[in-house]
């Protein structure tokens, strides 16, 4: 089969690189993951995360980008030509399908919470959040997101920026504004953090973090670890596929992969050194979530000296975090209206942020005039974020690596990651063995029908992957047989 011709690429592994990172690099490794860190026994809890990382991130992300330089194009094309190549069902087309919808319906209600960043910024600037306690700050939350118009309008600028970057192109638009960005944020991260060490508090921030505490490892750290070694690289949601596509030739999936990885942990770790001491420093207590970023921390910023300067630098850091994940979950479904429709990047982008902004403004509403309309006990936001991230991701990630390691000659993936014999053996058992049983322990747990403490039931994981190891070997031929089409 002759390979499809490349309509874009990244001008260096650089770019790619620092896409990728700005895709995983997301609010969630500004207020969720220091705080587990801390919460799970610090370095005890990074040592747990990045043995998940090892054996669910980075072989599933080296799957995905392979599978995108393969095939070329945005999920559903790629994946479609590789299963042609393969001479495989079709029908796997739509797993490529459910992680551009993936990717698309998480930015219809991520732009909301990526507004409340954009807006802390200005309100930092004009002296809004000026108060003097965190339940005055409360109050400022929630009269923003209690109006319409207020949390409505910062919602579409964000999706507005977006959508412009995203118009002008892969190398114009998306590869130049990471660029700036990703340096950028590192810059403010490492500013913070000079700021956090003469806060009075770093000592006690860089305890939370970082003492072993061995006696923290639960089984509830331990799912903690898997499901944010899973979520955290922007899996099975198109972005990863779709980056992978614009690769060029001759670069080292393995190495560009691990770079990335190393990259999100190392910011999520420095975004714990730079909030958590300053937090510590003015008695407060460490929390995750909103509470965190946008009441305790305010307050705090107040009470130091020079804080609103470096308050306006924080929110900038997390507006701009925010911003290169957005990218990322759009550019699937502008790439595919591209390549696949012939329509203009530019139309691509108005077309898709119709839909967006339409839906966002659903999402929006969760927080105000349409709080009391659910369904399932859930508002529009909740029922967005719930069909997400506990159905389709896990649920797409399972599909992805049974496509990968049972349904495809190893030949293809082979000749994409180029890894010596023993490197491309142990991906492999990776692949197939290892990866779908922590995925299903995600799913099962997201669900809340996992039914066991993963550590003090860790025999049967090691059971179930021992076993799928033996029904793999002896399976695995005969799958790529019936999953053919001749």
């Amino acid at each position: 089969m002759t390979r499809e011709k490349p309509k874009n690429l990244w001008q260096s592994r650089w770019g790619f690189i620092l896409a990728a990172t700005g895709s995983a690099v997301g609010l969630g490794n500004i207020w969720k993951f220091p705080y587990i860190t801390g919460e799970y026994g610090g370095g005890a809890f990074v040592l747990m995360y990045l043995g998940c990382i090892l054996a669910i991130g980075i072989p599933v992300m080296m799957a995905e980008i392979a599978l995108g330089r393969r095939g070329r194009g945005s999920p559903l094309d790629a994946i479609a030509r590789v299963v042609r190549e393969n001479n495989g069902n079709p029908l796997w087309k739509a797993v490529g399908g459910m992680a551009m919808l993936c990717g698309f319906l998480i930015l219809c209600f991520y732009v909301v919470v990526a507004g409340w960043a954009f807006a802390y910024t200005w309100k930092m600037v004009d002296g809004s959040l000026a108060a003097t306690s965190v339940d005055a700050l409360a109050g400022v939350f929630e009269a923003h997101n209690t109006s319409p118009w207020l949390l409505g309008s910062w919602s579409i600028v964000v999706a507005l920026v977006t959508l412009w970057i995203v118009g002008k192109g892969v190398q114009a638009g998306v590869e130049r504004s990471v660029r700036w960005m990703m340096p950028g944020l590192a810059v403010m991260l490492l500013i913070l953090v000079g700021y956090a060490l003469t806060s009075g508090g770093f000592s006690q921030g860089f305890e939370f973090l970082f003492t072993f505490d061995a006696s923290k490892v639960t089984g509830e750290a331990f799912l903690a670890a898997l499901g944010h070694a899973f979520f955290t690289l922007s899996l099975a949601s198109g972005a990863i596929l779709t980056y992978g596509s614009y690769l060029p030739d001759g670069q080292s999936i393995a190495r560009t992969t691990f770079v990335v990885a190393i990259a999100d942990t190392c910011v999520a770790l420095l975004a714990g050194l730079a909030i958590f001491p300053v937090i510590f420093a003015n008695g407060m207590s460490p929390g995750a979530g909103p509470g965190l970023i946008f009441m305790s921390l305010p307050l705090a910023f107040q009470q130091m000296p020079f804080g609103t300067v470096f308050g306006v630098l924080f929110f900038a850091m997390v507006s701009v975090a925010a911003l290169t994940s957005a990218i990322s979950m759009i550019e699937a479904t502008v790439a595919y209206l591209n390549e696949k429709h012939g329509v203009s990047r530019v139309k691509a982008s108005i077309a898709s942020g119709v839909v967006l902004i339409a839906i966002s403004m659903l999402a929006m509403l969760s927080f105000n005039v349409g709080a009391e309309w659910k369904l399932f006990g859930m508002n529009f936001f909740d029922i967005l974020d719930y069909v997400t991230s506990r159905w389709m991701m896990p649920l797409g990630g399972i599909l992805m690596v049974i496509l990968v390691g049972y349904c495809l000659r190893s030949d293809i993936m082979r000749d994409e990651l180029k890894l010596p014999t023993a490197g491309y053996a142990l991906w492999l058992f990776m692949v197939r063995y290892v990866s779908p049983v922590l995925i299903l322990v995600v799913f099962l747990n997201a669900l809340g029908w996992l039914g066991f403490d993963p550590l003090a039931g860790w025999y049967w994981i090691a059971g179930a992957i021992g076993m799928l190891a033996i029904l793999g070997e002896v399976l695995a031929p005969r799958v790529r047989l019936e999953f053919a089409v001749h």
